[in-house]
């Protein structure tokens, strides 16, 4: 099996502003405003749907079906004796056309035991153009002021409660599950998350969405919030979670271990990627892969299968390869 080159997966009429930079950062010509998510080797679908969010292989095939069909070609042996043919992860590319509202994402515990899912929604995110993002409470809040916020829909407090952190490019992020948060606008990054679609929005005013109806995973907000973070974060705790990349392999903090992997690799000549199932993303640059012959150039999104073997690759660049969590930790 070789790397397969993955076009554009965007889906249109979301909640948000955003598109221009994606397809700016992809060379295409189209400039939607609003498809600001690309949603790369995906095997999740959108929450609701039941195809929208899937990736299309270029033969037609859906990925999910061709994983499915040869698990352990497409994700090796320990993987599978593992997680069978769970991929444990999906990447997005995501261009904050305007400020995201805030929201938080149930753990698995959470959304196995009242949504029968099999992940959580940890996140953590490359920032390829900088901005600020809003992070963890900065102090303990109780559960019936929280209640209070969301229903009278203040934005400005439920905001001004979260650390804000201004963020460069080639910083990373990790956002554990539960933790509150919100992108702001003008970020372009990409994302590494667990493979689900599930938000619990405690902001809605001024977006296009019914949060009343859709915020809660259809379990109530009296259940939906059990599942938010309420203690604030120190200045140190969010330290930990917000910091430059550095180059090389695991260049996120150790917490997103268990559920995903980054590595960060500047090419000038070659570099040689251990084999695995992984989404290579290029940030800058062209490379070759010698393997196969495909030339990869800055904005593309390549998934590799485990058989692929080590990968080859020869040029000048910038290069993100996220896989899933190891099958044994760090040492």
């Amino acid at each position: 099996m070789q790397p397969i080159v993955l076009p554009s997966n965007r889906p249109a009429a979301r909640f948000y502003l955003g598109g221009p930079k994606l397809a700016r950062f992809r060379s295409e010509p189209d400039e939607p405003r609003d498809e600001p998510e690309d949603w790369v080797a995906s095997v999740t679908t959108l929450a609701g749907e039941t195809a929208l969010g899937l990736t299309r292989l270029p033969d037609g095939t859906l990925l999910a079906d061709a994983i499915r069909s040869a698990p352990a070609a497409w994700l090796g042996d320990e993987h599978v004796a593992r997680f069978g043919d769970d991929t444990r992860l999906l990447v997005k590319l995501l261009d904050a056309g305007q400020r995201l509202p805030v929201h938080a994402h149930p753990d698995a515990a959470f959304a196995d035991g009242h949504l029968a899912r099999r992940h959580g929604k940890a996140e953590a995110w490359y920032i390829v153009d900088g901005g600020e993002v809003h992070l963890g409470l900065t102090r303990d809040v109780g559960r019936h002021e929280l209640e209070q916020l969301v229903a009278s829909q203040d934005n400005e407090a439920l905001l001004s409660m979260l650390h804000r952190r201004a963020v460069d490019p080639g910083d990373v992020v990790f956002v554990p599950a539960g933790v509150l948060h919100a992108i702001g606008e003008g970020v372009l990054l990409v994302e590494l998350q667990e493979p689900e679609d599930l938000s619990i929005l405690l902001e809605w005013r001024g977006f296009a969405l019914d949060g009343e109806r859709d915020g809660h995973l259809g379990l109530t907000f009296s259940v939906a919030l059990d599942a938010v973070e309420l203690r604030g974060r120190t200045t140190d705790e969010i330290d930990a979670l917000v910091m430059p990349a550095g180059f090389g392999g695991s260049v996120l903090p150790v917490g997103a271990d268990p559920f995903f992997r980054l590595e960060h690799r500047r090419i000038d000549g070659g570099v040689e990627l251990e084999e695995g199932f992984q989404v290579l993303v290029v940030l800058e640059g062209e490379l070759r892969d010698t393997g196969s012959g495909l030339t990869l150039p800055r904005g593309s999104t390549t998934v590799v299968p485990h058989s692929a073997g080590p990968l080859v690759l020869k040029g000048a660049g910038e290069l993100l390869s996220c896989r899933p969590p190891a099958a044994a930790p760090r040492p």
